[in-house]
């Protein structure tokens, strides 16, 4: 799966924005999960409820609403 795949395999539910593929640093393969961006809601929730739990290209998919990183810890400055 590459992200021009993943863009053309939800492009039914609506005009997608972004279509990105999450790819390993070490071994340039798929990490199994990217992200979607839609120019609408409506279509991200279209697509959602269409396509959760569902089959993609021989795997069946989970799809959800991508949440927030938590903010990265800060290690106390140990030079005060």
């Amino acid at each position: 799966m590459d992200d021009q795949t993943l863009k053309e395999a939800f492009s039914d539910f609506g005009e997608v924005i972004e279509a990105r593929v999450i790819m390993d640093r070490m071994s340039g393969k798929s990490r199994g999960f990217g992200f979607i961006g839609f120019s609408t809601d409506e279509a991200a929730i279209q697509a959602m409820s269409s396509t959760n739990g569902k089959e993609l290209h021989g795997r069946n998919i989970i799809v959800s609403v991508a949440n927030d990183r938590p903010p990265a810890f800060d290690a106390p400055d140990l030079n005060k």
